[in-house]
């Protein structure tokens, strides 16, 4: 797959005008596989290479619309598209959709560094994003995934997989899980999803999708985004670290940097802990359904061991 994926991305370099020589290499095996494309002067871009049958073309080019309106608007920056030599974004190469984009500054954070203060900056970008998808008027061709409780954790289809099928999902952990899926969707009906709480939103701030550059928090990576809860906005900057001590900290300088932009009622901060608990769990189904990413292969069964003490602390809150 890897030497396959890798000839696509060298054969894409036809559809622009780039520099002779240029290299490719992958940085990234997730839903898409990314490389950083650099030439001999220096300069670099960003290619993906989409995932057979994830996306169609049109939610490709919704994706796209929206992080430029997003770039143009002076809402927070976002990667730049590179139009190919036929003056279209989206290319097509033996049979997969790739998108060219500008390489950005910026460095990803980690979970062991102090990240109060992008926190608290990534929190009022994201009340920015909200408030502009509120407003904006989409294209009549906009077409994205909704991310509700069904199509999260959900028996019917699921978009990542079902959680029962995570790795070291036993008969003890699937009964502590399944009792906490329970009270996540009660929780979540009761919430609700009028047009103040769903709407579209990125779906995955998570560290690996943010670049600090200087004083400014950046944004990549819209390939997820779509029709969801605005505070699952607050969820998705934890991925992978919910169970880290410094979370707490962390959820309250984004929710800071949020009410700088836009108001947080207490309903909507009081579901916050539900978000985070739902993407974990989500998390823990991706995983079982992409265990041939290197990501997947890092978190592994450690990760669905470390959910049991958040499903526990959890149900004893809110059960």
């Amino acid at each position: 797959m890897l030497e396959a994926l890798q000839l696509v991305a060298e054969r894409a370099l036809q559809k622009y005008t780039l520099p002779s020589g240029v290299s490719v290499n992958m940085i990234n095996l997730s839903e898409n596989a990314t490389y950083k494309l650099e030439a001999g002067d220096g300069r670099k871009w960003a290619l993906r290479v989409h995932r057979e049958g994830y996306h169609t073309k049109a939610a490709i080019a919704s994706e796209l619309a929206w992080l430029m309106d997003l770039r143009s608007s002076g809402v927070v920056v976002t990667p730049r598209p590179v139009k190919g030599i036929n003056s279209e974004i989206i290319q097509e190469v033996s049979g997969r959709y790739v998108v060219l984009s500008d390489w950005e500054s910026g460095v990803e954070p980690g979970i062991g560094q102090d990240l109060t203060q992008p926190f608290e900056i990534l929190g009022e970008v994201t009340a920015r994003m909200h408030g502009h998808t509120r407003t904006w008027r989409r294209p009549v061709f906009f077409t994205r995934l909704t991310w509700d409780f069904d199509t999260s954790l959900g028996e019917a289809k699921p978009h990542w997989g079902g959680w029962r099928d995570g790795m070291g999902v036993d008969t003890a952990k699937e009964k502590l899980f399944s009792r906490t899926v329970g009270v996540i969707a009660k929780r979540l009906t009761s919430y609700g999803k009028d047009a103040e709480r769903f709407g579209l939103i990125h779906c995955d701030l998570r560290l690996a999708n943010l670049l600090i550059d200087g004083g400014s928090v950046k944004v990549i990576d819209f390939d997820d985004c779509g029709f969801g809860w605005y505070m699952y906005d607050a969820a998705t900057p934890v991925s992978f670290y919910e169970h880290e001590p410094q979370v707490p900290h962390l959820v309250e300088a984004w929710k800071a940097g949020y009410r700088k932009v836009l108001p947080l009622s207490r309903l909507d901060e009081g579901e916050i802990p539900t978000f985070i608990m739902l993407r974990r769990l989500l998390l823990v189904a991706w995983i079982g359904s992409h265990a041939e990413t290197d990501l997947a292969k890092s978190m592994g069964l450690p990760y669905t061991e470390g959910t049991v003490g958040l499903c526990e602390d959890y149900l004893t809150r809110f059960a």
